[in-house]
């Protein structure tokens, strides 16, 4: 992890209707750290993640990635931004009518002109990188365990090799050893392949095991940043109640 900031939300505002989800938020990512987001439900966790990406539209405020305000790119520096980046959703969001193989493949045929067998080969690796076997590629979503599941929309994720990948609740869904298994995959790749990675979570043992900073949401605002140790000393009931309670510091001493 580095002090560099690869990502810059400055007074940013979403909202629905007549209702601001967020309201007045700011938030820098470092390059190279794990970042947890947590926050309740309804806080804008999700919310602000698609934000950032492009998929909710703001109100008011600033995006900055890789030092480019988002407002100011032209549609050909958004998409080579784009690029640089990789996004898994909460429930994998794979193509049902696809193979993993197909589903990989999908920003490479939108992003690159590559030979059929480039593209197949690319695939392999993108699997054996998040430890599926071989024979996933021909397997459809519907043939898959939720854990594969993961494994598979992460490696598609990974298919144009990003500098920063955006993770919305990755370890929902899975056991306790399925759960720890994926993060210590996404430490892994981390540490081996530099990412920064942007994790939305509710999980504890996640953010004590992986995470190298923690931004807090509450009252459409990120109210703190900073480590584990930092979110112990906060006097937001929220907080307290989240990171002060019987869960987080069996997950603390775990972790």
């Amino acid at each position: 992890m580095t002090s560099e900031v690869i990502i810059s939300v400055r007074d940013l505002a979403v909202g629905f209707n007549h209702r601001l989800i967020i309201d007045g938020l700011d938030l820098d990512v470092r390059r190279g750290e794990v970042l947890g987001v947590v926050g309740g439900s309804g806080t804008g966790k999700s919310v602000l993640t698609r934000c950032i990406i492009g998929l909710v539209p703001k109100r008011r405020g600033k995006i900055a990635v890789f030092g480019e305000d988002l407002d100011d790119a032209t549609a050909a520096e958004h998409k080579a931004i784009e690029r640089r980046w990789g996004v898994l959703f909460q429930h994998g969001a794979l193509f049902s009518s696809l193979t993993v193989k197909q589903n990989i493949q999908v920003p490479l045929r939108e992003y690159l002109k590559l030979s059929e067998p480039l593209m197949d080969e690319i695939a392999r690796l993108k699997i054996a990188l998040v430890g599926l076997n071989p024979d996933a590629a021909e397997k459809y979503p519907s043939e898959l365990s939720g854990g594969m599941i993961k494994r598979a929309a992460l490696a598609r994720a990974l298919a144009l090799d990003p500098e920063i990948v955006f993770l919305d609740e990755p370890t929902s869904g899975l056991d306790p050893i399925g759960a720890g298994e994926f993060d210590t995959l996404i430490k892994t790749l981390r540490d081996t392949l530099g990412l920064t990675v942007y994790m939305v979570t509710h999980d504890l043992d996640s953010l004590a095991r992986i995470c190298d900073r923690i931004a807090a949401l509450a009252d459409g605002k990120v109210i703190v940043t900073g480590t584990m140790a930092d979110m112990l000393r906060q006097t937001h009931p929220w907080l307290k109640s989240y990171f002060g309670g019987e869960r987080a510091r069996a997950a603390r001493i775990s972790g």
